[in-house]
């Protein structure tokens, strides 16, 4: 059984920064892949940002540049830096993680509660 709890997010000003930390909690024997993801209003769900645990990263074009997304692996933590805010990154962001625990040889993806990001002036 695995928990991933978020933090952060909010209300931001456009050009403003914030940083999202999910923490992954439970009898967790390893975690693979870790990914923030985002949803707004009447759009799907999408990806932002991904890293493995070799720290191999990659972004979604809308964000390339202006967010950062980083790892502690010894504390089952995923991190999302976001700078330069704009209006359109308004959404609930939710965390990813591919999980093995221990009592099962396979993994599994489990999902953060979704934090609200809302750029606003």
């Amino acid at each position: 059984q695995v928990q991933l709890v978020e933090s952060g997010g909010g209300l931001v000003q456009p050009g403003g920064s914030t940083r999202l930390s999910c923490a992954a909690s439970g009898s967790i024997f390893r975690i693979n892949d870790m990914a923030w993801y985002r949803q707004a209003p009447g759009k799907q769900r999408e990806l932002v940002a991904a890293i493995t645990r070799i720290l191999s990263t990659n972004y979604a074009d809308s964000v390339k540049g202006r967010f950062t997304i980083s790892r502690d692996i010894a504390k089952n933590t995923v991190y999302l830096q976001m700078n330069s805010l704009k209006r359109e990154d308004t959404a609930v962001y939710y965390c990813n993680a591919d999980v093995r625990v221990w009592a099962n040889p396979w993994y599994s993806v489990y999902w953060g509660q979704g934090t609200q990001v809302t750029v606003s002036s």
